[in-house]
């Protein structure tokens, strides 16, 4: 397996780790969230994150769009 496919791979794998995070941050009540320090829960805040949920999606969406362009042909302009 060649390290450019290692890389596809791996960004594939954050890129649904990002959506899934994201999927977490739109739906979850802050008060449920596991962690208290890994997800940026705070005493006495009430409302989702929709700001960290839209920061993962759009990082998800760019980990995919990463693999999409490193996958693609290496055909140089002639």
């Amino acid at each position: 397996m060649t390290n450019d496919r290692l890389v596809c791979i791996a960004a594939v794998i954050l890129g649904v780790m990002f959506v899934g995070l994201a999927v977490m941050y739109l739906t979850v009540p802050p008060e449920s969230l596991p962690g208290p320090s890994l997800f940026g829960h705070e005493n006495g805040v009430s409302a989702v994150h929709v700001k960290h949920g839209i920061g993962c999606f759009f990082l998800g969406l760019a980990c995919f769009a990463f693999a999409w362009f490193h996958l693609g042909p290496k055909n140089a302009a002639a």
